[in-house]
């Protein structure tokens, strides 16, 4: 958990905390100040989907030892990415 910063986006499993039974990638929007116990952490961010984008914005309660850091081969936001067409109304 050293060094994490808004944007960096986290492996989280069940060696930070047992409520994830199946891993997530979460990316990181803060660190949330909130008293919690000796070595966990809330942190407030966006649970990613396996093309990277956003499913759902939570906030979880981890262990700071547990959390690990994407390989970049997991990298978000890739350039070049397709986009559904736009949809334009003639008249």
């Amino acid at each position: 958990m050293v060094g994490v910063k808004a944007g960096d986006v986290l492996i989280v499993d069940r060696a930070a905390s047992v409520q994830f039974t199946r891993p997530i990638r979460f990316r990181l929007i803060r660190v949330l100040d909130w008293i919690t116990y000796d070595g966990w952490v809330w942190l407030d961010g966006y649970e990613l989907d396996s093309r990277g984008d956003a499913l759902a914005r939570r906030s979880i309660f981890v262990m700071k030892a547990g959390l690990r850091s994407a390989p970049a081969s997991v990298a978000v936001g890739q350039p070049g990415r397709k986009r559904a067409p736009s949809r334009r109304v003639t008249a």
